[in-house]
């Protein structure tokens, strides 16, 4: 059986299962970095001891997710606002801290129950399509950004005196041979080793003496200088940065490669919030080295991470350059890795072959061919004009933040379909949370676009278009809750009418007055620790009203045109 329809006979057939999970490599004991778990194990009865070791055990994917967030662009993005606007924008990654755990633990159930990635899920549910869509956005954007990861290398190996023609060929060797192992395990521990290099940020911001008063007041939303097109379009590059749709593909695929399953969700949302607390520490670090260490006197003069490294290093003394140039170079080679992972993996979702972290190269050659290309593309394009790169930094995390929304749709949805996750699908109140980030994705995409068109637009202006989109989003909210409750009541009724004389109140209050909460727990607790999706071939495709999909065109062409407006911007400052 092929992956999805029209797919060649060719291609790596589902494993016989009688589960979504298509690759044999999928299947088998936890072999992470820290530990190992069989297949058939699980946690109950184990003393707390032994379930702290299942849990370094499981450790991994959220948190290499979370740290490859804080990639070269990343930390360019994070020093730019700090080196410009000091501290003002630390509120910017405060309210981004429920969108990173939302959008990322609806990743998390996907992963663990299906045990397909995120790509082989939306081209089998919502067909070509819009599988073509969600997926060449991926490769567009995935391949850019690794060009910035190499724009990292070379600054950052720069400092300390290593040419380019040097630092980006050994860079791309190294990321290769890390993947090319044929082992999970051994993969997993290089990426662990990386991030425990990050731990240099906490000597680096305490070389700057920050303030934590100023810091804390960051926390307060603020607009320094004013809402305008350049702010707005460093803001849209915080959240690109922070919460990427490469997150969403990687993520799932690793979890699937890592053999997790639905008995250790628990486990892994708490391998989540790790990668958020060290991602966010990493952010808040780097923000404040540039704004303590290079403002006042250099501020609203960033030009690139390279030349941070530089001024910390004349400001504040050669040790703080360094460990600077380290914590770029660290995250560079994590986003590279991470981010080239995640664009394979789809790859392989898409055709349908062998893509896993356990197969050796010529058990899965398309998979490690497709990394070796990615990477040798980014690596040349990275030789590209300096001036051209560094716009290319900022540009790329815009363009993340831009398609971000329609990404979300997409996991917003796949949550929601109970073909795929059974009982593990969103509750109501995961769906407003969603559907409130998602929203505001939107109007802050909507906001920049606004600006780019217009430069002139005034402040003030800008903040009416958000109260205006927020009051627009309650509303549609507000119809779509009365429309779900009117369709539920509508569906009581019929069951009424077929059940004879029934009355419809009962019927929708059946399931809540039958059972006590605590049974309902223990019957919905054995339903997930027992569910698993089915063969996806085997599964009806989700029906689109023509209302969603309108709204669903409509969003991306907007996106479309949001993407080319962010081009324009950074044509217009690569031309100033």
């Amino acid at each position: 059986m092929a992956f999805f329809p029209g797919s060649s006979t060719r291609r790596t057939p589902t494993i016989s299962t009688g589960t979504a999970i298509a690759d044999s490599a999928h299947v088998g004991d936890i072999v992470g970095a820290l530990g190992r778990i069989g297949q058939h194990e699980s946690a109950d009865g184990r003393t707390r001891r032994q379930r702290f070791t299942m849990l370094l055990a499981v450790l991994g994917p959220g948190l290499i997710v979370m740290v490859g967030d804080n990639d070269a662009g990343g930390v360019a993005t994070y020093a730019q606002a700090g080196q410009n606007y000091g501290m003002a924008l630390v509120w910017t990654l405060a309210l981004l801290i429920p969108v990173l755990y939302v959008n990322q633990e609806m990743v998390v159930r996907l992963g663990a129950v299906a045990g397909a990635g995120h790509a082989r899920l939306i081209f089998s549910r919502f067909g070509k399509f819009w599988g073509a869509f969600s997926v060449g956005d991926l490769f567009v954007v995935n391949a850019l950004t690794i060009v910035t990861e190499f724009v990292g290398v070379t600054m950052a190996l720069n400092y300390f005196g290593i040419p380019r023609a040097i630092s980006v060929p050994l860079a791309a060797v190294l990321l290769f041979a890390v993947v090319a192992g044929g082992s999970f395990r051994r993969w997993e521990r290089f990426l662990f080793a990386l991030i425990a290099v990050d731990i240099v940020m906490f000597p680096l911001a305490f070389m700057v003496h920050p303030s934590v008063s100023t810091t804390a007041a960051g926390i307060v939303p603020s607009f320094p200088g004013g809402l305008n097109s350049t702010l707005l379009l460093l803001i849209v590059s915080i959240v690109g940065t922070t919460v990427a749709p490469w997150q969403l593909f990687f993520q799932q695929s690793n979890i699937v490669d890592k053999r997790i399953t639905p008995r250790w969700i628990r486990y892994e949302r708490i391998d989540l919030w790790v990668g958020i607390v060290v991602v966010m520490a990493g952010a808040i670090a780097i923000m404040a080295a540039a704004a303590f260490g290079l403002a006042p006197e250099a501020a609203g003069s960033f030009t690139d991470a390279g030349a941070v490294a530089r001024g910390l290093h004349d400001r504040i003394g050669p040790a703080a350059g360094a460990l600077f140039a380290i914590l770029l170079l660290d995250a560079s080679l994590v986003g590279a890795n991470a981010v080239g992972l995640a664009t394979t993996y789809a790859l392989g979702d898409t055709l349908g072959r062998r893509h896993s972290l356990h197969w050796k190269i010529s058990q899965a050659p398309l998979f490690y061919a497709g990394y070796a290309f990615l990477l040798a593309i980014a690596a040349a394009v990275s030789f590209s004009p300096d001036h051209v790169l560094g716009l290319l930094t900022q540009g790329v995390q815009a363009l993340a933040g831009v398609l971000l929304p329609s990404a979300t749709v997409f996991l917003v949805l796949l949550c929601n379909d109970k073909a795929i996750l059974g009982p593990w699908v969103n509750t109501t109140r995961q769906n407003v949370v969603a559907a409130v980030i998602v929203w505001s994705l939107v109007l802050l995409s909507l906001a920049l676009t606004a600006a780019t068109l217009f430069p002139d637009i005034s402040t003030a202006t800008l903040e009416f278009g958000f109260c205006a989109g927020a009051l627009v989003g309650v509303l549609g909210g507000g119809a779509l809750a009365l429309g779900k409750r009117r369709a539920d009541r509508a569906a009581a009724e019929r069951t009424a009418a077929e059940l004879g004389g029934v009355d419809p109140d009962q019927i929708e209050e059946l399931d809540d007055t039958a059972l006590t909460r605590a049974e309902r727990n223990q019957i919905r607790d054995h339903d997930r620790g027992t569910w698993r999706t089915p063969a996806l071939d085997t599964l009806p495709r989700p029906a689109f009203s023509p209302l969603r999909a309108a709204g669903m065109i409509a969003l991306r062409g907007y996106l479309l045109i949001a993407v080319a407006l962010v081009g324009v911007k950074i044509f217009q400052q690569i031309t100033a």
